[in-house]
């Protein structure tokens, strides 16, 4: 008899397909290995003349691990991935099998950049663009059934240079804020302090459902989420999903996706289940901001293709169901120095609190001067359904910093020094068998945009969808303003002759009185705070279009271009790329809608309508008394297929008469007419769905997309 399957453990699998430190250590002469590892960590500029030394050692330890092919591997602004892959192996002249990689192969390669979205910057026929390797990410391979494929992190670049990819603007975002960190700890008199880092981690939420259900739904396939369907009998009401146990063949698929992000190098720290039914989340360890973009995609990436491999179908849509909670990514960020420290990290030592005081109202001024750089880059189509629901915060963006450090910043507020930095308590748990338990200072505030959890900034806002390195960009954007406007009024009292801990305590009460607007403690759900925060002139959008237009809000524009971030025409470029993509996903979704209703719900209607009308003239035959209200039941089958047809028509129609409009109208339109439209329409299907029968339902209901029994 045959014995369970054995599976490596994870340290022994852990990293095998990346090309990390150890491997270049192993493989590359010193000269070459100290270069490398030099640009990997910015220190320098990688030399062009170690190039060969270095493709030839990747090579090697590719083609040893399977891999046949290689790709720059870059992250366009369609917010996916994109690679294309070259064969290691060519015939030479004699028609003999040869293996090349060379130094300028793996420096830069030049894939077409005609079809990728660009802000129209340039014609269709403008095709050159130049990937180039980005050595701060490690390259690692991707595994295929028959081999695999080396993959080199990259940026995209038109011919002209103009960004045409995410990562280049994460990592301009990222050299400003960590230069200006670097030159605050060095005010500070930090002077071994060699390099500051940008760390993030990203909670990654999502659903599974069984795919051969899923599949038989158009929406599901098309939209990622459901556009219509009543709620089942029992969706998320009895509250017993969340840390529940999890199911058997969901845990089989998690096994599976972390074994392989191990061999990636990526290290899932957590797994469970969230609240809605059929949902879950992954939440990896922080990593350096750049390497976490990009394990970000890694996961997403994995878990897509394991999905198909256990049968599942996997939405990371924000709003797959109706009345149930939506799926978040939410992104937790700080910054560590090159002795380890994080700078978000509350101290009993004096000095270190007043450094990480700093920090903190850097990012808070930063925040409240800059805060619709942080909605605009939340303001995707998914969370036009999640923000603002009961399980996400609202799109008012405000930052909570608990009870005991707020009331810090209100002591030195007041010209206190807030020398007394509370130590974290213990909870007696008033077992004598179960250890104390260590408190934070202050509760999680769930509805809260952006939280200060502890040692950290918790930005709960970007949906689960969302590729990390927009949302990142603007957090880190928004942190070197606010460090760079807190520079300047340090330093200027340093060279008063202030003392140096005398300065900071002054400037923080400063950029503290400045940014009191955006800190609020309470409930973000309530009415009050929606009132409150109109008062305080921070409500800055009402709707995702308009959320959209704050990317180009003029002093947004100055503070990226300043920073280096954006240029001026390569923010209006993005910008006119994130309502194109506004514009086409509700678009497709109003097609799929037509198509449904026509497809698959009048049919089904009209078969029940002939099922009750036989069933109600077979009864009537017998003489059965108190039909009438059974007569109302058909007419009221017979009432709802009428108004499906008239407000499918007059959704085709609405279509045809955007088609004319300005991208910015056409988009408004959307919002205004078609969605609320589309609402109604769901309304008169979902009310009818109750009513027919199984054999005559057309698509598979909640009840059954909501179970993963087999």
């Amino acid at each position: 008899m045959q014995g369970p399957k054995e599976f490596p453990k994870m340290r022994e699998i852990y990293g095998s397909l990346i090309f990390d430190h150890k491997e270049m250590k192993q493989r590359l002469p010193k000269d070459a290995y100290e270069n490398l590892v030099a640009a990997m960590e910015g220190r320098q500029k990688l030399d062009s003349n170690i190039a060969d030394t270095v493709a030839l050692a990747m090579k090697d330890w590719a083609v040893n691990k399977g891999a046949s092919h290689w790709a720059h591997w870059f992250h366009p602004l369609t917010e996916l991935t994109a690679e294309k892959h070259t064969a290691f192996v060519t015939a030479d002249e004699n028609g003999f099998p040869l293996e090349t990689f060379r130094g300028e192969d793996l420096m830069q390669s030049e894939p077409d950049a005609s079809s990728f979205p660009s802000g129209g910057t340039r014609s269709t026929f403008e095709a050159r663009g130049y990937s180039a390797w980005d050595p701060t990410s490690p390259a690692f391979i991707m595994k295929s059934p028959k081999g695999g494929t080396l993959c080199i992190p990259s940026v995209f670049l038109a011919y002209d240079g103009s960004p045409l990819d995410l990562k280049t603007y994460l990592l301009r975002s990222i050299d400003a804020v960590e230069g200006a960190a670097l030159k605050i700890l060095k005010l500070f008199g930090n002077r071994g302090v060699r390099y500051v880092r940008a760390t993030v981690g990203g909670e990654q939420e999502f659903f599974l459902l069984d795919r051969p259900r899923a599949q038989k739904r158009t929406d599901v396939r098309f939209c990622g989420r459901t556009l219509i369907g009543s709620p089942p009998p029992r969706d998320q009401k009895m509250e017993d999903h969340y840390f529940g146990s999890i199911p058997t063949r969901v845990l089989a698929y998690m096994e599976d996706v972390q074994r392989d992000l191990a061999r990636l190098g990526v290290d899932l720290a957590t797994r469970h289940n969230e609240v809605a039914r059929c949902q879950f989340e992954f939440a990896p360890n922080f990593s350096e901001a750049n390497l976490a973009c990009d394990q970000n995609q890694l996961i997403m990436e994995t878990m897509r293709k394991m999905a198909s491999q256990h049968d599942l179908r996997l939405l990371f849509h924000e709003k797959p169901f109706m009345d149930m909670n939506g799926s978040g990514k939410h992104i937790n960020f700080s910054l560590k120095d090159s002795e380890g420290r994080n700078l978000l990290k509350p101290s009993s030592n004096h000095r270190k609190n007043v450094i990480f005081l700093s920090f903190l109202s850097s990012f808070v001024l930063g925040l409240s001067e800059y805060s619709g750089l942080l909605q605009a880059s939340v303001s995707t189509p998914g969370n036009m359904y999640r923000l603002g629901g009961h399980e996400a915060p609202p799109s008012i963006v405000s930052v909570y910093l608990g009870q005991a450090i707020d009331k810090i910043i209100r002591e030195i507020e007041e010209g206190n020094c807030g020398e007394d930095m509370p130590a974290k308590n213990t909870m007696d748990t008033g077992l004598s068998k179960l250890p104390n338990i260590i408190a934070f200072d202050s509760d999680r505030n769930r509805t809260s945009p952006v939280a200060f959890t502890g040692n950290k900034f918790e930005f709960r806002a970007p949906g689960a969808s969302q590729a990390m390195a927009v949302p990142v960009t603007a957090v880190l954007s928004v942190w070197a303003a606010g460090l760079e406007k807190f520079i300047s009024i340090f330093e200027d009292r340093i060279n008063k002759g202030e003392d140096v801990i005398d300065a900071a305590f002054c400037t923080i009460r400063e950029v503290s009185k400045l940014s009191k607007k955006i800190r609020f403690e309470g409930d973000a759900y309530s009415d009050e705070w929606h009132e409150e925060a109109k008062r305080r002139g921070i409500v800055k959008a009402h709707t995702i279009p308009e959320g959209i237009d704050l990317f180009v809000e003029p002093k947004t524009l100055e503070m990226l271009e300043r920073l280096g971030v954006f240029k001026k025409n390569e923010m209006e470029s993005f910008y006119v790329i994130r309502m194109e993509s506004f514009v086409k996903n509700v678009e497709i979704e109003m097609s799929v809608l037509r198509d449904m209703i026509w497809e698959g719900v009048l049919p089904s209607l009209s078969k029940q309508i002939i099922l009750e009308k036989e069933s109600f003239l077979s009864a009537k035959d017998c003489g059965v008394e108190g039909m009438d209200e059974w007569k109302k039941h058909i007419a009221k089958l017979a009432k709802a297929k009428l108004d499906l047809m008239e407000k499918t028509k007059e959704l085709v129609e609405m279509r045809e008469r955007m088609s004319k409009l300005s991208l910015r109208k056409h988009a408004d339109v959307l919002v205004e007419e078609s969605v609320p439209l589309m609402a109604e329409i769901r309304k008169i299907a979902d009310s009818i769905e109750i009513y027919l029968s199984a054999e005559n339902m057309a698509y598979p209901n909640y009840r059954s997309l909501l179970s993963l029994s087999a």
